[in-house]
Order: structure tokens, then sequence, then C-alpha cells
């Protein structure tokens, strides 16, 4: 079954633990694959060399391997995930002077997403009124859930994200420094990187992804559709040991091997790791703690099982916001690159979903249910609500 030593790449951030795990606390091992770990600063190196076969997986960004498979933005390479490596993950950390701004402008709980937006939008008008630059928000990928999720956050408000604000692409461990410099104002970026800014007095988390947008595909076990062809045996037993390690990273008794060996690869302390696991964040410097046990699903609930549905939504951000056109095509495209029937055939059972999953799958904060197949409906609506964003073209 073997091809030798596995390259497989990974950026820095806790949503890897399910690959961390498998490989340096034994389970790949289990299944007899020798695999090389390979750490990158930037998604578009890890796309990079997964699409030119430099790797033979990565730790991806879910956006990413959609937009690959559909040749958007970069050259077409068909990409499957056979294994979620995270269901959300993310958060929104903004300068402490911002987050003083936003208070001050603020009807409500600023813990409240909408009540935040519109706060943002106050302070965007003021400083449209006193011709000073747009606030700078940083984000990883344009083909990101960082992206989308400030973007619909924004959009709540009332804001043009391409008009009003300035979205800037930097690598998740550039964050912390980029907000400390003044570059930013604020950024979207997965864990531990929004905790070290608030240990280092730099930043404050103002929401996390959850708050956002429920429960959406954040990092996926990823590889090219051929080598997947190519390899089946090999996939599916890396597949089985993604599943192992999961399950083990989510016991509460293996949390220190577990942020131990996670906090290794990112060069961070343990402790940060631990808080993103259990959901338990330091939002501010002063300590303040905000707990959600949605902020990260490593295998729980159903999670590591692609659900098509998270696809599906991926595409209907990539159209909102004018990456490409609409097609029945390219959205059925979109939904084969997450493969549910992989996952079952390598661990033998489908999970149950478990409680609290949204209706809709998504549970956006705002706006209408998402139903996968009416992503024209769906995208009517915000263009109702932002009419002075351009019409795409939707083709049939």
């Amino acid at each position: 079954m073997s091809t030798g030593k596995l390259r497989i790449g990974y950026i820095p951030l806790v949503d890897a633990a399910a690959l961390i795990v498998a490989v340096d606390l034994g389970f790949t091992a289990a299944e007899n694959l020798e695999v090389e770990l390979v750490r990158e600063v930037s998604w578009s190196n890890v796309r990079d060399k997964l699409n030119l076969g430099l790797f033979d997986a990565a730790h991806l960004l879910a956006p990413v391997a959609v937009s690959s498979s559909l040749g958007i933005g970069h050259v077409r390479v068909p990409i499957v995930v056979p294994f979620n490596l995270g269901l959300n993950g993310n958060a929104i950390t903004v300068s402490p002077r911002l987050f003083a701004a936003l208070s001050g402008l603020a009807d409500g709980d600023i813990a409240d997403p909408k009540v935040s937006a519109v706060a943002l939008a106050r302070v965007v008008a003021e400083c449209k009124s006193r011709n000073a630059e747009p606030l700078t928000f940083g984000m990883t990928f344009p083909f990101s859930h960082h992206n989308y999720q400030l973007r619909y956050w924004m959009g709540a408000g009332g804001i043009d994200p391409d008009e009003d604000v300035r979205l800037v692409v930097l690598p998740p461990p550039y964050m912390v420094e980029s907000l400390t410099n003044g570059h930013v104002d604020g950024f979207c970026v997965g864990a531990p990187w929004n905790s070290v800014a608030v240990d280092a007095g730099i930043g404050r988390i103002l929401h996390f992804g959850c708050e956002i947008q429920a429960r959406v595909t954040e990092k996926v076990f990823a590889a090219r559709e051929r080598w997947a062809t190519e390899h089946p045996d090999v996939l599916a037993a890396f597949v089985r040991a993604l599943a192992a390690a999961a399950t083990f990273a989510e016991q509460p008794a293996n949390l220190a091997a577990v942020s131990a060996a996670i906090a290794t690869r990112l060069t961070v302390d343990s402790e940060v790791v631990g808080r993103a696991i259990t959901g338990n964040l330091k939002v501010a410097a002063d300590g303040l703690v905000r707990a959600d046990d949605r902020y990260l699903m490593i295998g729980r609930n159903g999670a590591a099982r692609p659900d098509p549905v998270q696809a599906a939504w991926i595409y209907a951000q990539i159209v909102r916001w004018g990456q490409a056109p609409l097609s029945d095509e390219s959205l059925a495209l979109a939904q084969a690159v997450f493969r549910p029937d992989l996952y079952d055939a390598a661990v033998g059972v489908s999970p149950p979903l478990g409680p609290g999953r949204p209706a809709d799958g998504i549970g956006g904060f705002i706006g209408p249910d998402f139903t996968a197949t009416e992503i024209a409906g769906y995208i009517a609506f915000w263009r109702d609500k932002q009419p002075g964003r351009p019409r795409l073209l939707l083709v049939r």
C-alpha cells in the first residue's frame, strides 16, 4: 500500500489538530503510513504545491478546494475532500482603539454581531466625514471563510466591503505583527493567532466565527482528484488515521497531550492551544473569557464527515461576492468536491450529526435560511439589500 513517504502541507493553526495528532501521536504509523508534515506560511504556497504535486495532500481552506476545482482565480485542478479537519475555529479581532470606537457607538450589546455591524458602519461613516483613511482588515485568502465572514458581518451593517473598507490578504502568522504595527485595524483568522494578539495586549476578540455562522467547514484534508483515484488504499488509510486522531483529540482526558503536540508544531504555548480546543477563549487583556462549545469542532457531532451543503454554501459566497457567475454546472462541480462517500468507505460508518445543528446546516446570524438548490434566490435577497453592488451574470 505504501507510496513512500507522504508529504503533507499544513499552516500553523490549531485546526490542523487531527492531522498533527495523527502523525505525531502514532495514528498514521498504525496504518503503516510514513508521513512528512511540511509547515508553510501562506495558503497560496499550500495550494500551489498541492496542485503541482509537490504535496500528496494538504491541510487546506475549504473554499480553496472548491475554487481550485472550478478554476476560479487560478488554474483548474480538481480536488477531493474525504475528511473535514475542522468546523468553525475563526474569530474577528480588532485593535483596542477600534473596539473602543465600536463600543461608544453601539446601541446594545457589542457582543451581538447585529449590534457591532451597525456600530462599524457608524465608524466607517465617521471616517468618511473626516476624509480619513478607510479601516483596514486582514484576512488570509480571497477564497476563505475569513474573507466571507468579514464580508457577511460588514454587509449586515450596510457596509460595502469593496468600497467602504480595505480588505488585505495576510498569512495567518503575520496577523499579530500587522495589528501591532498599525497596518490593520482588525483581522479574521483561525486559532491561535487571535489569542496571541489578546495575550500581547494589542487585540480584542470581538466575535467568534461561529457567532457569524454557526456551522461552516473551515479546513479540510484535501488531495488532487487524480492522486486520490490512483491511491485509493492510501487515501482510505489516511482517513482512518485522521478519524481516530480526531476522536482522540476531542476527549478531555487527552487535552494536555494534544495541546502539547500542536503547540510544538505551532511554536506557541500549549495553554493557548487548549483554549481553542475547549472553546474557552480569553477575549480581552483584562482576562475576560467567552466560552462557546461550537468555537472549534474537530470530530464531534459529525464534524469530520464532508457535507456537500457546505460546498454549496461556499459556492454561494463566491457568487455573492463577485468571484464567479452562478451556474448549475459550477454548483454541481462544487458539491462534488466534498466526498462523504470516501469518508464512509474508509471509516465504515456515517456518524450522527449530534445536537445543535442549524436547520439549514449553516446558521447565519442574519438573512434567510440557506438552501443549496435555491442559490439564485439567496443571491437575489442579498442584492436587494445591497442594490449598489454590480449585477453578476446568471448562467443557466
